[in-house]
């Protein structure tokens, strides 16, 4: 059987996403009362792979920023069980926000965390995400967590790319209230640190009916 594009993997992850929306709705929360910090409550915490903590100490790297832009071209790193290299700390990694594919009245992102390292890691499970606004007050409540597919462990050698979409219904569909965000805090699976990403996608649901918004598991290449 042939392999499906990239492009058309990204669709069929999407569509159990795209399905489950249509069938919930959300009340949200306005503004945070201070500036977001490094660590955010409930999925923009420290996200978990659903695995075992590495038996070796995780150091706690500084938080780093990195403007949305050109979305990595490297694509296709190979999946592995998990434990069979370390993860991927948050020093090492570059986060982007891709393009836009948007149907059925939803908003479709990747996440996409690129390894800058020179050695081999890996990313397993959901991101943890943010909307914040320009003083870094979150916007929203923290985004829920797309249980249609399983964790798989993803290794990055170096250069290579991860992803994970970001859904939401569009708020001029779904009547939400809304909001257009300065940037998207997005923190790797099992870190505690988080990378700043600028946000150039629109506006945001934060409040009202359908204004939940969704993450998906990380899965190899770019989403494109």
């Amino acid at each position: 059987m042939a392999n499906k594009s990239p492009s058309g993997r990204r669709a069929a992850l999407l569509a159990s996403a795209v399905a489950m929306l249509g069938l919930l709705t959300a009340c949200g929360g306005g503004d945070g009362a201070a500036s977001a910090p490094s660590t955010l409550p409930g999925t923009a915490a420290p996200a978990t792979g659903d695995r075992p903590t590495d038996s070796a100490s995780a150091s706690v790297s500084p938080s780093s920023s990195a403007p949305g832009g050109t979305t990595p071209t490297a694509s296709n790193p190979q999946s592995s069980p998990a434990g069979t290299s370390s993860r991927c700390h948050t020093s090492e990694l570059r986060a982007t926000v891709g393009r836009n594919n948007p149907g059925a009245g939803q908003e479709n992102f990747p996440i996409v965390l690129t390894n800058t390292s020179s050695r081999t890691c890996t990313v397993r499970g959901y991101p943890g995400a943010a909307f914040v606004d320009a003083s870094g007050r979150q916007l929203g409540p923290d985004p829920k967590r797309e249980s249609g597919s399983a964790p798989t462990t993803v290794k990055l050698a170096p250069g290579r790319s991860a992803w994970a979409g970001l859904t939401f219904s569009n708020p001029e569909v779904s009547g939400a209230h809304a909001a257009t965000p300065a940037s998207l805090l997005v923190t790797p699976p099992d870190e505690r640190d988080h990378l700043t990403v600028k946000w150039t996608g629109g506006q945001v649901p934060v409040s009202g009916n359908a204004s939940s918004v969704y993450l998906m598991v990380f899965s190899p290449g770019t989403g494109a």
